[in-house]
């Protein structure tokens, strides 16, 4: 009888805490112990070979080549979860090599973007007219965010007001009256 209720017990923590964990991986949301900012990479490129680092931003363009993709991400400053947040400025661009095929449908321009693996050099393309040097980062782990939901605003009927009425569903804090 008590082996049962222990059984059932841990059954219910098991699903409980399974429904509580992340979906993101791990090898996303941990950043490596010593994981250089962007801008020092770029600075002194050749000191920082084989460094494994967790960079992220938004997407610019997709490149597949023969055997692998280059994906151009501009660089954006990580959430502790390692989502890039939208809104933070950038310290430049850098060059993710992924094997295999990512459609580029799919990974689309202005997707967030995150990936994880080791700095294998340097590469310069052009910007426009402007030669750019380009940390390239060889990935062992990527990961494509959704889109962030459209913030709601709220319907206000000029015939009807309510000074402490607040829509439900608008989330908390927005608009801060």
């Amino acid at each position: 009888m008590r082996t049962t209720r222990y059984r059932l017990l841990a059954a219910i923590l098991a699903a409980i805490l399974a429904g509580c964990s992340s979906q993101v991986p791990i090898w996303i949301r941990i950043p490596p112990t010593d994981n250089p900012a962007l801008a020092q990479v770029r600075k002194d490129p050749d000191r920082y070979l084989n460094t494994k680092v967790r960079w992220g931003g938004t997407i610019s363009r997709v490149q597949n080549l023969e055997s692998e993709t280059v994906v151009e991400v501009v660089s954006r400053e990580l959430a502790g979860n390692g989502r890039p947040m939208g809104d933070s400025d950038s310290e430049g661009r850098f060059l993710a090599r992924i094997k295999g095929f990512l459609d580029p449908a799919v990974y689309q321009e202005g997707r967030q973007f995150t990936v994880t693996g080791t700095i294998v050099g340097q590469d310069t393309r052009k910007i426009g007219q402007y030669r750019y040097h380009y940390p390239v980062v060889a990935a062992k782990h990527h990961w494509l965010w959704e889109p962030l939901p459209e913030p709601r605003t709220q319907y206000h009927d000029p015939w009807f007001y309510d000074p402490w009425y607040r829509d439900p569903f608008l989330r908390p804090g927005y608009p801060y009256w």
